[in-house]
């Protein structure tokens, strides 16, 4: 039997259902320790973030910096902002990973599978052809081949900002 060993989901694995020192887009906004909290790009009113636990790899989150859950409480400086900034992400992730298509979205309300359903978040996930294997299909697990802290580098040598 082969063994995939992912010790990095653990923290995910173990962390609470819910963050009990609030949220974590609000509080990676409000800090500036951008390669330990993943942040790849700061607008104004926006940030670019890195999904510690993706789907794929290159799995990046855009949020807005004030924390609300609805697009209509958006001005429109900050959606402009917001799409200016996936328009680069998905530009950088197309540089260094060279994935086959993007999946981008965003998932409004628990019900609508948002894991953060307060803080309003775009989803920019690279594809490749066969990038759902057996692994997801028969035991619900993704095999991430890149460490996060190496993709950060790379993006951020490609786009520093």
């Amino acid at each position: 039997m082969d063994r995939i060993w992912a010790p990095w989901r653990i923290d995910y694995v173990c962390r609470p259902q819910k963050d009990e020192d609030g949220c974590f887009l609000c509080a990676v906004a409000g800090r500036h320790h951008d390669e330990e909290d993943l942040v790849l790009w700061r607008g104004r009113r926006c940030l670019c973030v890195m999904n510690r636990w993706p789907y794929n790899n290159g799995h990046l989150m855009i949020a807005p910096v004030s924390h609300t859950a609805d697009l209509a409480d958006l001005s429109d400086e900050a959606l402009l902002e917001q799409v200016r900034m996936l328009r680069r992400a998905r530009r950088v992730l197309g540089e260094v990973l060279s994935p086959a298509g993007f999946n981008v979205g965003i998932n409004m309300g628990a019900a609508a599978g948002a894991g953060l359903a307060d803080h309003l978040h775009w989803h920019v996930v690279p594809r490749w052809e066969g990038d759902t294997n057996f692994m997801s299909v028969l035991a619900d697990t993704r095999v991430i081949p890149q460490a996060l802290t190496e993709l950060w580098r790379l993006l951020r040598e490609a786009d520093p900002g």
